[in-house]
This record gives structure tokens, C-alpha cells and sequence, in this order.
């Protein structure tokens, strides 16, 4: 059989997933039951006694937004079926190992954090021991930071125990071989659970310890079983907490904003590595433009050199400057008092380019304008665990406006979505360019851009939409993390005040 059996010596119990009746709103509940469940897997050959979660219908989502990404958790947990409730932390998984699976993950915060879920989920599929994901230290961003300083390792091997063994390091046996470096390589991106049966798991099984070097994008976005799609759901916004610093302060931050009511996240993705990485000088100065190349030339895993900034603006694929951001956003409707939390790194030109969104929105603010220095002080020269501050509040927002669709954008757009559709306007950039330039030419007053921004974006709220799927160019279809449909029920009603915005 392609994989080693499960010890039946001890039967574990079974971690599911089921409804519980709160008058008319169901809720996401575990409990742990018996008798064992028998899981038919591909890669153990048969069956394989573990503890498994059912797949009931998947239940609907209370639409009120808890003031806090913790809190979604711990509300969760509170909701159990008491009847039945023994214990929180599922039982442990009784089964054989086929190896053992490193992982570097390259990339910011959320390029990892998919690409963790990713790498759980294929470990879980081939009964391998995962190894405590490295995190990428010799990026642009440079971060020290390792998975533990920034999620809690505790609880992503307890909560997934009955599903995946996770330790913290090789056993001593592997590091004792002298000269013997683990089997490194980079998975296919974008590859389907089959390509890791096939090709993965006779090479683990030659080795007994396989290195994945590269991780992002290495799982495919559609046509894997429905649960392991459900299982990356599992990973990524059960298992995978920040520490409790992390998420202490995020609570705070979103206290803060909350004194205020409503509050609008801007993810103002217009820092110096992604306008030099992308090409995009548009509203830059000469000598702007001038650093920004020699920044990308500088970097030689930025692959693309030559570019073409205004095809790439008119084609989408720049994201918007913080002036025409402004427009947009009045555009939309969003009204001059409204509270507007800057998630990003820092503003490439400065002030400078904030004038006009701070001329048209006063009450601008970010994390450094609402902690203290004492506060933020630990979390200094440490880009990821400050993107994880901006994670946390970005989830818990009224509403989220990413400029440009990249990972933070995306992986926030599916934890919204999640939590029970809160509202996301994804912005058409190539619409919105073209609308601008006939703006700024006197080609349309401000009432047809006005109406016509609307138009464009009525149907881009983060409302249930199915996942676009192009067969053969996975880049280009919609990203599973972004609108995980498998993992979530209907829709229910938006508490949003609409009066700060007519969308």
C-alpha cells in the first residue's frame, strides 16, 4: 500500500464539526464523540483510523463583527454543544509517519501564512511529521523573526494534533548524519494533491526527511477534495493564531478604533519595494523614478527589469497612487469624517503624498499615531510582526479598501469573507485608471465618475461569488484564500452603516 497503517492499538476520539441551534443562527461548534470514524485517505491505502472532523452542512456565519479576531475564536469555542463537550483540544491522531516534511517559506507575512496552510494540508494528505515552518529571513524586509515570534506554536500543534503531527525540530537521529544535508527542492506550483502522491511521496519515502525550499503558490486553487480544501480552511483561521503579544496589542488597536464606531481599513499598498518591484512611477518625480530602477535591478530574484510603467498602470496592474486613491474613495461615497486606519508599511514620498487624502480625510491614523512608543517598541525592525497588527485590525474593520490585489489584500479578503462576508471592495484598477485619466481631462464631471465608480464596484463588496476558475493559468483565476467558498455557508444581512458610504 502506498503508505504505512495505523497502529489500531488505541482508538483516539473524534474531533467534528457540527451545528448547534442558537434560536434560528447556527454557529461553527467541536465536540469531541465516539465511535471512531474510518477514513478512506489515497495515501495510506485504505483505511486509516485517526481522529477526523465530519462534514455536516456547512453552517452559517453570525454576521456581527466581534471586536476582535480573537474574540472569533474564543466566541467559537464558547458555542459548543454542551451535551457533549469534554474537552477543547482535539485528541491526538494514532498513526504511522511516512517521513518528515521541512518547509522554508519565502515571502511577507501572508505569502507564508497561505503557504503554511498549504504545507500542513499536503502533510496531512501523505501522513508525514511537519517540522516548524521556517520563516523567510533574507527577503527585501530582512525580518529575524521565526515562527514562534509570531504565531503561537502551542496551539498550531495542539488544535491540529488529531489531524497532523507537528514538532519543533528533527528528531536527533537525522541531525546526527554527519554531512547529510535533507533532500531539498521546490514542489510544481500550483500542483493538484496527485502530483504529491505521485512524485512527493515515493521521494519521502526514499529519503525519510524532504525539504520544500520554496512554498509559495504549490497547492492548486481548485479540484482538490472538498476536504482537504476544507482542512487549509481549518489551518488557516483556526490553527494559525499570532502570540498572544501580537494579538493583545491588535486588540487594543481595535478598541481604539471601535471608541470611535465605524472604521475603515485602507491597505495603502504604495511602499518602496512594491513600486519598484512592479514598475509602477506613476505620480513619481524623475529622480523618484531613478531609485526605484536601481532599487529592482539591485534585487536580483525581482525577475521582470525592463518596464513599462503606464502600460502597466493602464492595464490594472499598478496599484493606485495615494491621490488617486482619494478620489475613489469620495467617489464611493465614503464621507469626510469617516475614520481611515492606514495598514501599510511606510508611504513611499512621505507626507507628501498623504496631503490629498489627509486634505479629504482628516481622520487619518495608524498604528503609530494611536500607541505608545513603549508599546510598539518590541515589535520594532520587525516588518512582519507590524503586518500582523495591521492583520488583526484589517480583519476586524467595517469595511477593507486594498489599492492592489497582492497577498495581504487576498488572504484578508478570504478572512472577511469567512467571518461571514464583511465588506471588502476589491477596486477594479483598470477601470478605475481609465475613469480617473477621463476625470483629470475634463472628459467627465464628478457626478458621472461619481456614478460611474459605483456602477463599476456594486458587485465587488466581498458578497458569495463563485471562484473564477481558468484551466491551465492558475495565476490569473481566483485564489482559493481569497474566496475559500468550500469552507463557508449563505450569506447573512451586512450591519454595515450605509451611511457612511452607498455601497
Amino acid at each position: 500500500s502506498p503508505a504505512l497503517s495505523p497502529s489500531p492499538s488505541k482508538a483516539p476520539t473524534n474531533y467534528c464539526i457540527t451545528l448547534q441551534s442558537n434560536g434560528h443562527k447556527p454557529f461553527f461548534v467541536g465536540a469531541q464523540t465516539k465511535p471512531l470514524t474510518a477514513v478512506v485517505d489515497e495515501a495510506s491505502g485504505g483505511e486509516r483510523l485517526r481522529g477526523r472532523r465530519h462534514l455536516f452542512p456547512t453552517p452559517t456565519i453570525s454576521p456581527t463583527p466581534p471586536s476582535s479576531v480573537a474574540q472569533i475564536h474564543r466566541r467559537r469555542a464558547a458555542s459548543r454543544i454542551r451535551d457533549f463537550v469534554v474537552d477543547s483540544t482535539p485528541s491526538y491522531g494514532v498513526y504511522k509517519s511516512n517521513g518528515y516534511l521541512k518547509v522554508s517559506c519565502n515571502g511577507g507575512l501572508n505569502q507564508m501564512r497561505a503557504a503554511i496552510c498549504d504545507m500542513v494540508t499536503i502533510a496531512r494528505y501523505l501522513n508525514l511529521t511537519l517540522v516548524i515552518p521556517e520563516l523567510d529571513k533574507t527577503s527585501f524586509w530582512a525580518d529575524p523573526s521565526d515562527f514562534g515570534d509570531i504565531f503561537n506554536v502551542n496551539h498550531f500543534i495542539n488544535s491540529l494534533r488529531d489531524e497532523v503531527k507537528i514538532v519543533k525540530s528533527l528528531p536527533k537521529k537525522f541531525s546526527r548524519k554527519i554531512h547529510t544535508e535533507p533532500f531539498s527542492m521546490p514542489p510544481v506550483s500550483w500542483s493538484s494533491e496527485k502530483y504529491y502522491l505521485k512524485q512527493i511521496l515515493p521521494l519521502i519515502r526514499k529519503h525519510k526527511v524532504i525539504h520544500f525550499n520554496r512554498t509559495d503558490a504549490r497547492l492548486a486553487n481548485n479540484g482538490l477534495p472538498l476536504r482537504l480544501q476544507r482542512f487549509r480552511c481549518r489551518v488557516n483561521y483556526e490553527a494559525l493564531r499570532f502570540t498572544p503579544e501580537i494579538e493583545a496589542l491588535g486588540d487594543k488597536l481595535i478598541s481604539i478604533l471601535r471608541r470611535s464606531g465605524f472604521f475603515v481599513v485602507l491597505h495603502l499598498r504604495y511602499e518602496m519595494d512594491m513600486l519598484s518591484f512592479s514598475g509602477c512611477t506613476h505620480g513619481c518625480s524623475d529622480k523618484e523614478t531613478e531609485e526605484l530602477t536601481r532599487m529592482r535591478y539591485a534585487f536580483p530574484w525581482w525577475k521582470e527589469k525592463e518596464i513599462v510603467s503606464e502600460k502597466k498602470r493602464l492595464d490594472g496592474l499598478c496599484p493606485l497612487t495615494p491621490e488617486e486613491t482619494a478620489l475613489v474613495l469620495q467617489a464611493l461615497g465614503f464621507k469626510g469624517d469617516t475614520l481611515i486606519y492606514i495598514a501599510s508599511g511606510g508611504i513611499y514620498g512621505g507626507e507628501r503624498r498623504l496631503a490629498a487624502l489627509r486634505t479629504s480625510y482628516p481622520k487619518i491614523v495608524r498604528k503609530e499615531m494611536l500607541l505608545s512608543a513603549d508599546e510598539l517598541r518590541p515589535f520594532q525592525n520587525h516588518s512582519t510582526q507590524m503586518a500582523a497588527l495591521d492583520y488583526l485590525v484589517s480583519v476586524a474593520s467595517d469595511v477593507f479598501v486594498p489599492t492592489y490585489d497582492g497577498n495581504m489584500a487576498k488572504v484578508v479578503e478570504g478572512h472577511r469573507r469567512y467571518t461571514g462576508f464583511r465588506r471588502t471592495i476589491v477596486l477594479d484598477r483598470r477601470e478605475l485608471v481609465e475613469l480617473l485619466d477621463l476625470l483629470r481631462d475634463g472628459k467627465l464631471s464628478w457626478d458621472q465618475f461619481s456614478v460611474a465608480v459605483k456602477e463599476v464596484h456594486k458587485n465587488r463588496t466581498g458578497q458569495p461569488t463563485p471562484r473564477k476558475v481558468i484551466p491551465g493559468r492558475p495565476k490569473d483565476e481566483d485564489y482559493f484564500y481569497a474566496n475559500p467558498q468550500e469552507c463557508m455557508g449563505p450569506p447573512r444581512s451586512s450591519n454595515i452603516e450605509s451611511r457612511k458610504s452607498d455601497i
